[in-house]
């Protein structure tokens, strides 16, 4: 398994002038995001700061034996599925400060 660092912004179908919590589906798109976070494939994820409130900005951290193994999961999004939100990178990323906290939470939890 490797880290991912995955950015997502506001697709076409997001709402302008609404928050990210009173965008049409919220809820079903939270619950989605949890289910990813309780299979230990997004390790987390929320807004760059101040984006919840105009057109979002989002980064997770995610495991994954690949790329395109996240693209494949995220396509299952309910706002993925409606532009609401669109997957613009996903990229490798190299955990090297505090690798141990990590594995340790992640053991843990297992």
């Amino acid at each position: 398994m490797s880290y991912y660092a995955v950015t997502r912004i506001a697709g076409p179908a997001w709402t302008n002038g609404k928050s990210a919590f009173e965008q049409p589906g919220a809820s079903d798109h939270a619950v989605f995001m949890n289910a990813l976070a309780d299979e230990g494939i997004i390790l987390f994820a929320g807004p760059l700061a101040g984006s919840e409130h105009g057109r979002i900005r989002v980064l997770l951290i995610a495991e994954a034996p690949g790329e395109a193994d996240i693209t494949r999961r995220l396509a299952d999004d309910p706002w993925e599925a409606t532009q609401r939100l669109v997957t613009s990178t996903v990229e490798p990323w190299n955990l090297l400060v505090g690798a141990h906290q990590l594995t340790t939470a992640q053991a843990a939890a297992r």
